[in-house]
């Protein structure tokens, strides 16, 4: 697919083939689940799940964003065991985030240097990576199982999954 091009206010804007922007789409929400597991969050303990579950992703736990996947995706017994493998993914990928976020703190904050945040930048976005590959292939296998409705409801939800209001800008 190309990319197509409309001119606004007199300059060329790309935009991405609608695919691409699914793909993205579905990339980003999946994707904050490695995102919250940040250096500050790790020390964070795990909250329970019969709690509510919070409209903020970045205050949710990995097992609160399963749930609230599960449900948004309506997840059938069918389909359980794919689901199960996205799930551990998830986990395993929070999991190595925090372990990650561990092991490069005493490096981390005041004291570290340009080059030492840029290189804790790295190592997290390496790992971000990994593991959204890793996801992508579960739930790769998961969408594939499901009815074509389905689908569609699954490309809605991850339009709008864990998406925070844009903000004017000033």
């Amino acid at each position: 697919m190309t990319a197509r091009i409309t001119v606004k206010g007199g300059s060329a804007v790309r935009r991405r083939p609608r695919a691409s922007r699914r793909v993205l789409a579905i990339v980003t929400a999946l994707g904050a689940t490695l995102l919250t597991a940040s250096a500050v969050s790790a020390a964070a303990p795990l909250r329970p799940l019969h709690g509510p579950v919070h409209a903020d992703p970045a205050r949710e736990t990995v097992e609160e964003r399963i749930e609230r996947l599960h449900h948004a995706l309506k997840i059938t017994d069918a389909e359980e065991p794919a689901w199960r493998a996205v799930a551990q993914v998830m986990r395993d990928n929070e999991t190595a985030m925090r372990k990650l976020a561990g092991d490069l703190a005493p490096t981390a904050g005041h004291t570290a240097t340009a080059v030492e945040d840029l290189r804790t930048y790295a190592a997290f976005g390496k790992a971000h990576v990994v593991g959204l590959k890793s996801l992508i292939e579960a739930f790769e296998t998961l969408y594939n199982t499901m009815p074509d409705a389905q689908k569609v409801n699954a490309d809605m939800v991850f339009k709008k999954f864990g998406r925070r209001p844009h903000r004017a800008q000033s």
